[in-house]
C-alpha cells in the first residue's frame, strides 16, 4: 500500500511518531511505501530566510531560490520520518531517477511539476529486502533540476505506477454526505458517486482537492484510494482494512 503522509498529521513530533508507529505495525501485514509532503516545515524554512509564500490554484509558486529551500526542508524531514519509522530509507526524486517529472506552468508557477515516471524497480527492490521506502515529493526534470510536486499527486502517481492502493492521511475522517454528521460518513464511494456529490454540493470546499487527488490516483491505475484521518490513533490499520475512512473505487 502507498501511504501519503503530511500536513497537519505531522505538525507535532509526538503525533508524527505516533503515526510512524502505526505505519510500522501496518507493514507487518503488507508492504508499505510512504510518500510525504511537508508544508509546515517548508513554511518555517522560508520564514527563517525572509522569503514569502505565494500560491496559485493551491500550488506554491516556486522560484529556483524557493525550490532550493523546499528541497532542503523536505530532505531533512525525509530523514527524520525514516528514522521515526525504523528499517526505512529516505529517498527523493533525484535518487536513481525515482520520480521523473515535467513542469506544469513555468510562467505562472516556476519549478512546480507533476510526476510522469516512477522508478518502480527501485521501490520493489527495497520492499523485497524488507526496507520501507520513504519518498519526499521532489521530482527531477529532464534538465536535471528539482521540481516541487504536490504530495497528493505524487502519492497517486506512485500508487498508479505500482498498481497498489493508496491511503491519504489528512485531518478529516473521510467524506461526509452531510458534514459534519458522523452518521453520514460514506464508507465507500464510486467515481460516479463522487462526481454526483460534487455536482450536488455535498462534496465541496476543502474536500474537493482531497477527492481530486484520490480520483487522479484511480485514473493512474490505483485499484482504490482511501481518505482517512491521520489525527486519530489507530486509524491507519483500520483504514487499510476498510474499517475507517472513505474508500473510493473506480
Amino acid at each position: 500500500m502507498i501511504v501519503k503522509y503530511g500536513g497537519n498529521a505531522m505538525k507535532s513530533p509526538e503525533l508524527r511518531r505516533g503515526v510512524a508507529r502505526e505505519l510500522a505495525a501496518l507493514r507487518r501485514e503488507m508492504p508499505v511505501v510512504v510518500v510525504h509532503g511537508g508544508g509546515p516545515a517548508i513554511e518555517r524554512e522560508l520564514q527563517a530566510r525572509g522569503a514569502r509564500s505565494r500560491f496559485v490554484d493551491g500550488l506554491r509558486v516556486t522560484s529556483p531560490d524557493v525550490m532550493d529551500i523546499v528541497e532542503m526542508a523536505l530532505c531533512k524531514l525525509n530523514k527524520e520520518l525514516s528514522q521515526d519509522l525504523g528499517n526505512a530509507v529516505g529517498l527523493m526524486g533525484r535518487d536513481s531517477d525515482l520520480l521523473r517529472g515535467t513542469l506544469l506552468d513555468p510562467v505562472r508557477l516556476g519549478r512546480v511539476g507533476e510526476v510522469r515516471h516512477v522508478n518502480t524497480d527501485l521501490l520493489r527492490t527495497l520492499l523485497g529486502a524488507g526496507i520501507t521506502p520513504v519518498v519526499g515529493c521532489v521530482a527531477v526534470a529532464d534538465d536535471g533540476d528539482a521540481l516541487n510536486v504536490n504530495a497528493d499527486t505524487a502519492a497517486g502517481a506512485v500508487a498508479g505506477a505500482m498498481g497498489e492502493g493508496v491511503l491519504f492521511l489528512t485531518d478529516v475522517d473521510g467524506v461526509y454526505r452531510q458534514y459534519p454528521d458522523p452518521q453520514s460518513l460514506a464508507p465507500t464511494l464510486t467515481r460516479a458517486e463522487v462526481q454526483g456529490g460534487i455536482r450536488d454540493g455535498w462534496i465541496a470546499g476543502g474536500m474537493l482537492p482531497k477527492v481530486g487527488a484520490a480520483l487522479s490516483a484511480l485514473e493512474a491505475g490505483a485499484p482504490f484510494a482511501i481518505i482517512a484521518s491521520g489525527m486519530r490513533p489507530g486509524t491507519v490499520e483500520a483504514a487499510a482494512r476498510g474499517q475507517a475512512g472513505t474508500r473510493l473505487l473506480p
